[in-house]
């Protein structure tokens, strides 16, 4: 891993809770606490490499279809993680935000996000992003009517929905679309993850199970991201070298 060239935006699916716990002859719910143990590593070690924003994909609208008993586990370590975590990331200059349904979300697990939240608004290091009952398909129908409720009242016409406008109305982005994408767990699929903003994400897949990810594994997949030449669509540099080379304007 090189100190440049490094992602501005880094999105990660955490899985492999269960399995891990599962592997070891234990409930479910102590793969959770291990993988909250991860969470403490991984946002500490992005900081302090310079990541300038951190998406971590902690519950999906999904998961509520989960056993109770498990979700009310998930619920207690959240809770646990904002008051727990409170005095670094106000300490570090952590700018802590949300996305996805929290209305859903315990009242006090609520009460406790929504002060962090507001507590660190003002903070200019590293944003963490929570993705809380959180899809992206759910994230880019919600923008859609709204910009469908705007077009109803007249504020804007049909002709001005575009990429540009949608973006401007999902959440997920308001840090930039993600520059890489991180999934855990050994599967290859986006999960409903910051589904519109990673149109030209690279993606990184590691076979480490969550409760297990640290610092070096991080490392590799920025390091993974810095091997890619990002072309956007169009030539890439070491192509459109080329091409201006072999063009008979070129002297």
């Amino acid at each position: 891993m090189r100190l440049g060239n490094l992602p501005n935006h880094v999105g990660i699916i955490m899985d492999g809770n269960g399995r891990w716990a599962t592997a070891r002859g234990l409930e479910r719910p102590h793969g959770h606490r291990e993988g909250a143990a991860a969470v403490r590593r991984t946002v500490r070690a992005a900081r302090e490499k310079g990541v300038r924003a951190l998406t971590l994909y902690a519950f999906s609208e999904q998961n509520w279809a989960r056993p109770g008993g498990e979700v009310e586990a998930l619920m207690a370590l959240l809770q646990e993680f904002l008051v727990g975590e409170r005095e670094e990331i106000l300490g570090n200059g952590i700018r802590l935000r949300a996305i996805g349904n929290t209305k859903r979300l315990p009242l006090v697990v609520r009460t406790l996000l929504g002060g962090l939240i507001a507590a660190s608004e003002h903070n200019e290091g590293m944003t963490l992003t929570l993705a809380l009952s959180y899809g992206g398909q759910e994230e880019i129908a919600e923008a859609c009517r709204t910009l469908a409720a705007r077009v109803a009242t007249k504020e804007i016409d049909v002709g001005d929905i575009s990429v540009a406008a949608l973006r401007n109305e999902m959440p997920s982005l308001a840090v930039g679309d993600p520059d890489l994408i991180v999934r855990t767990g050994g599967e290859r699929r986006i999960s409903n993850f910051l589904l519109f903003g990673l149109a030209y994400a690279e993606l990184h897949f590691t076979d480490v199970l969550w409760p297990d990810f640290g610092e070096p594994d991080l490392d590799e997949a920025i390091a993974a991201f810095q091997r890619c030449e990002r072309r956007f669509g169009g030539l890439g540099e070491g192509a459109a070298s080329s091409q201006r080379a072999s063009s008979p304007s070129a002297t």
